[in-house]
C-alpha cells in the first residue's frame, strides 16, 4: 500500500513539474506537504466519523496534536 501511495505523489508531483513550462518551481516542499497533511487528515476523519481519538490514534499522534493540525487546517466542523 505505501508504494501506491508513493507512486501517486510521484505522478502527482510529476504533473505538477510539467505544467510549469520552464518556470522556475518555488516551495514545493511548504507547499505538497501542506496538501498531503491536509487531504490525510480529512480522509481520516471522515474514514473515523469525525471521531477525533478514534482519528489520533490511526495516525499515531496525540489527539491535541491532532486538534491542533485540524484547527490549522480548518477541517473542524
Amino acid at each position: 500500500m505505501s508504494d501506491e501511495i508513493a507512486y501517486c505523489v510521484r505522478t502527482a508531483i510529476n504533473q505538477y513539474l510539467e505544467q510549469l513550462d520552464g518556470e522556475e518551481p518555488r516551495n514545493v516542499y511548504a507547499m505538497v506537504m501542506e496538501r498531503i497533511e491536509h487531504t490525510l487528515l480529512d480522509c481520516m476523519m471522515g474514514h473515523s466519523q469525525q471521531n477525533q481519538s478514534k482519528t489520533a490514534a490511526r495516525l499515531g499522534i496525540s489527539r491535541a496534536t491532532l486538534r491542533k493540525k485540524l484547527i490549522e487546517h480548518d477541517l473542524l466542523g
